[in-house]
């Protein structure tokens, strides 16, 4: 129908639009947030960082050739060699004897608990050394140790001060030591399996043994892991007091050549620190890659390994190059 003449016609006009071009947006970039005060901090940890690496190779009084000299001199790898070998036997002597100790003080025996606790309390409570020092004086107080029916008699009998050799006395005493927090560890480590776990397996008629060992030990094995780690880099640093029962350890044979070779204490105190930030580092990327491993199904994904760290961020600095070139 036409609209008479001489009418108004109304005209609806589009609305504005209120979104900026693709273009624009394309254009506009995206400001990070501004924080000074992390980049002051990071530039004095730089220049502070800098300034002990600058003392430290060039202090004359370091003797850094010296270094060189005694740091593969055969004297100090077989000290070396006599810690690692101490260190292993009393690793795993501690940790079976703490594995022991912890599923004692977990029984529903009073007298494994009472025991169990018992030596936890007294080898916690007394100096490593004197641990060592007491073993190194055993033969004073029992020149003779028999085999035999208890207060009868003797099956046989051998001296005591033949089979404790100062290898012996050193690995005993570690391990009688290691074993009391090891205790601890494994017993915290048991703890922390959530006790829905153990109601499952024991639901489904499993043998004790056989849940402790394909269940409830395995999940235990995350929280033990990096916790007995730190044991074990303690146990590394605790063989130094192995010198005092006559055994010439890493620290033994460095603090013997150091009183030979007064004028090179320093140097031979710089080997023994580097050799034992070489033992504690390699000890550290082991725990790595076994928490990395006792991580599978209970993460998302695992943690990236160093390598893949490293990667991940050469890739990232490349593409905040490419973003930087276009604009």
């Amino acid at each position: 129908m036409s609209e008479p003449p001489g009418a108004a016609v109304s005209v609806t006009e589009a609305p504005p639009r209120t979104d900026a071009p693709s273009e624009q947006l394309a254009a506009q970039r995206v400001l990070p947030l501004r924080r000074p005060g992390r980049w002051i901090a990071t530039g004095v940890v730089l220049v502070l960082a800098a300034q002990f690496v600058h003392g430290l190779a060039t202090n004359p009084f370091y003797q850094w050739d010296r270094f060189g000299y005694w740091f593969l001199r055969p004297t100090v790898l077989d000290g070396l060699l006599i810690t690692l070998e101490v260190t292993a036997y009393s690793a795993v002597l501690g940790l079976l004897g703490g594995i022991l100790l912890a599923l004692a003080r977990l029984s529903r025996s009073p007298v494994l608990r009472a025991v169990s606790w018992t030596y936890v309390w007294a080898l916690r409570s007394i100096p490593l050394i004197v641990v060592l020092l007491f073993l190194y004086n055993f033969s004073a107080l029992y020149k003779t140790l028999s085999v035999g029916v208890p207060f009868g008699p003797a099956f046989f009998s051998f001296d005591e001060s033949r089979l404790a050799t100062d290898m012996v006395i050193a690995v005993i005493g570690l391990s009688l030591n290691e074993a009391a927090y090891a205790a601890e560890v494994v017993r915290g480590g048991i703890l922390s399996v959530d006790q829905g776990q153990h109601e499952a397996a024991s639901a489904l008629g499993l043998p004790k043994g056989y849940q402790f060992r394909r269940i409830v030990f395995p999940q235990a094995l995350r929280s033990i892991t990096p916790n007995y780690v730190n044991q074990l880099i303690g146990l590394i640093k605790s063989t130094s007091l192995v010198f005092y029962v006559s055994l010439l350890d890493l620290f033994g044979t460095v603090q013997s050549m150091g009183s030979t070779y007064p004028g090179d204490i320093v140097p031979l105190l710089l080997v023994a620190t580097v050799w034992y930030l070489i033992l504690t580092s390699a000890v550290s990327v082991v725990q790595f890659y076994v928490e990395r491993h006792h991580a599978r199904g209970a993460t998302r994904s695992l943690p990236p390994t160093p390598l893949q760290k490293l990667w991940s961020g050469l890739a990232d600095l490349r593409a905040r190059i490419r973003r930087e070139a276009a604009v």
